[in-house]
């Protein structure tokens, strides 16, 4: 009787094949997979830069990435381990050896996609990395920022289609539109962000900071808060902005934890867009640290935008800035309550994730996590609640001021 041989069990016998008679080397340092609730991320980090191919390929859905001048490793063999259950746009991860000379991996998809593979050289920590981004061709960008909009049920009109529910029912008061506040926890995913003495991630503790403070919002009836990025995946600079302005939110709050050579040096402090120079050498050093997020986490040169480079700022966005510095006045109050300040008066510097023309937005870089004692009280449950609630209290302050931000002019806020 014959027996047939799947495509697999070739696959198997070719790798060790190929594997024990040394054909190639193999230059692959890690393996990475980012699954996120719009897109996942896979990253091949290596001593030397790769040569590669990739096709899509249909029916069924996958993707081939042919490695030229690498022998299979453990590090591309575990990245079958490394597929989430919980990923809806990735179903499997195959790696053999294909040839002498090549390396192959199949990603399986669930649905058809649009990919990107991009290379990346060396950027402290990573070595040379490529990077594999699937985007579901059927999942809407913004299906998650408005999911978050409507847990709540309050939809605004702003974003909402004319359904039966929205039609006019019985007269009476205008429903009060609420205010929308993103919430934009700094790094992710391939950026780590700052990392304390104790292994602490920046990536980690402002995410926790950012769900605790939409908690709060989400509670209080005159607002509503949604998260630039709910996991831990990385968001480029520019489109953190993008997603805030697709939200229509009112305020843009960016949460971050900072870090410096010297251990010493603590403190809480807010920032806010510069039309000019920086306010300080200091405020200088960090915008450039966070602008650099893009580098270390990976953006594909074709996601470059020209409009992201300007360095003049209509008079829009002169307005947006006093608000923005109002806006962390008020918070910078609060925040004192809760942790000493590095700086008494809100700072300024070019911050890319701050350059929304018409939202005021300011950066909260919550305190030092280079420090021991501020990196301690970053781990902590009970810190992390005193700060979401000084940024809460310090939005609510600033919102009762009354604002001349565009916003009231179709709504009102009352105490």
């Amino acid at each position: 009787m014959y027996r047939f041989i799947s495509l697999e069990a070739i696959l198997f016998i070719a790798t060790f094949f190929f594997s024990f008679n040394g054909f190639a080397g193999s230059s692959i340092k890690e393996t990475r997979v980012w699954p996120s609730p719009e897109y996942t991320r896979i990253t091949i980090e290596s001593n030397t830069p790769l040569k590669y191919t990739y096709m899509n390929l249909t029916n069924p859905e996958r993707i081939v990435v042919d490695l030229n001048g690498e022998a299979l490793s453990k590090e591309l063999i575990n990245l079958s381990k490394m597929v989430s259950a919980k990923d809806t746009t990735i179903k499997s991860i195959r790696a053999a050896q294909f040839n002498p000379n090549t390396s192959r991996i199949v990603i399986d998809l669930f649905a058809s996609s649009t990919v990107k593979v991009f290379s990346l050289l060396p950027t402290k920590p990573y070595g040379y990395r490529l990077v594999v981004d699937v985007y579901p061709n059927n999942f809407d960008p913004l299906a998650n920022l408005l999911e978050q909009l409507n847990e709540k049920n309050i939809l605004p009109e702003k974003n909402r289609e004319l359904t039966a529910n929205s039609l006019p029912q019985k007269k009476g008061p205008p429903k009060k539109e609420p205010i929308i506040i993103a919430l934009d926890p700094g790094h992710g995913g391939e950026d780590p962000g700052a990392i304390g003495a104790k292994g602490t991630k920046e990536k980690i503790v402002v995410l926790q900071v950012a769900k605790r403070l939409k908690k709060l919002l989400d509670q209080d009836p005159d607002m509503k808060a949604v998260l630039i990025r709910s996991g831990d995946y990385f968001v480029p600079l520019g489109t953190r902005v993008k997603k805030a302005r697709a939200a229509k939110a009112d305020l843009f709050i960016s949460i971050h934890a900072d870090a410096f050579r010297k251990k010493s040096v603590s403190g809480s402090s807010v920032f806010a867009l510069s039309e000019r120079g920086a306010s300080s050498a200091f405020a200088k050093y960090l915008a450039n640290k966070e602008n650099a997020a893009d580098l270390i986490g990976g953006v594909s040169i074709d996601d470059k935008e020209p409009a992201l480079a300007r360095t003049l700022l209509d008079l829009s966005q002169s307005a947006t800035i006093n608000d923005s510095l109002k806006l962390g006045n008020h918070v910078l109050r609060e925040i004192k309550k809760v942790n000493n300040l590095h700086k008494k008066y809100v700072e300024q510097a070019g911050f890319a994730v701050l350059k929304a023309p018409d939202t005021p937005s300011i950066l909260v870089e919550t305190a030092f996590i280079s420090n021991p004692g501020e990196e301690k009280n970053l781990r902590s449950v009970a810190y992390q609640n005193k700060l979401a609630n000084s940024i809460y209290f310090g939005i609510k302050s600033y919102l009762k001021t009354q604002p001349s931000i565009a916003f009231y002019t179709k709504k009102s806020f009352d105490e």
